[in-house]
């Protein structure tokens, strides 16, 4: 298949997509998306992740401009400006409801996020969100984690925030992921990657299922639709 537009901008997930899924980096798929953007093509980091672990990785692999961290909590620009997409004094009520029925755990890197709670998956999503419905917070696993955070939030509005400097939209946007927090994304990108081993959803959702795994498969699709 063709993208429906032209491709302007990369948006890429970081766990199980850029890494494999012992969280270790794909060094080559890095080291050519630091070349797609110096040579004037955006290259957005979208992840699960909290910003100060995002923000570190996107300046050790060389890129520069927005993040989507706290798995589109909000959006990084600088220093001077971040964009909250949510409140995260509204996930904390919905997991002080919820561990009263679930024994769940927040994840060690909880303690840095800004705009939602993020879970050990030690419970699938199906066992959760019947306990926090009428909360006002959406449940998304990423395969990694189990996000709890307002509707307000997500992959796909931070995105559109994310690249309103540009004047780039995200129909004119690559999108790499495999996790079910990717999908609303996915299916607004010109044209969206998954990996074989991605989740159903993420997989239901994607143009194109690469046969190569994380960031192999990242190289894959960039050759496959003309970015490299």
């Amino acid at each position: 298949m063709n993208p429906r537009r032209p491709i302007r901008a990369i948006i890429v997930d970081v766990d199980g997509t850029l890494t494999d899924h012992d969280r270790m980096l794909h060094f080559e798929a890095a080291r050519t998306l630091r070349e797609i953007n110096a040579r004037g093509m955006p290259v957005i980091l979208a992840t699960g992740n909290v910003l100060p672990v995002t923000l570190g990785l996107q300046r050790f692999l060389g890129l520069h401009g927005p993040i989507i961290a706290d798995n589109g909590g909000l959006v990084y620009f600088n220093e001077e400006r971040i964009v909250h997409l949510a409140r995260r004094e509204v996930a904390l009520r919905a997991y002080e409801h919820l561990r009263q029925h679930l024994p769940v755990r927040p994840l060690f890197t909880d303690r840095w996020r800004e705009t939602e709670v993020a879970l050990v998956p030690d419970h699938p999503v199906e066992a959760i969100e019947p306990l926090v419905r009428g909360m006002g917070v959406r449940v998304e696993s990423t395969g990694f984690a189990i996000h709890l955070f307002e509707p307000s939030a997500g992959k796909l509005p931070a995105a559109r925030i994310a690249l309103e400097p540009s004047g780039i939209g995200v129909e004119e946007c690559l999108v790499a992921g495999d996790g079910d927090n990717d999908v609303d994304l996915m299916r607004a990108a010109s044209v969206s990657v998954t990996f074989p081993e991605a989740m159903p959803k993420a997989r239901a959702a994607a143009d194109y299922v690469t046969t190569q795994s994380d960031g192999a498969g990242i190289l894959e699709a960039l050759a496959r639709f003309g970015v490299i």
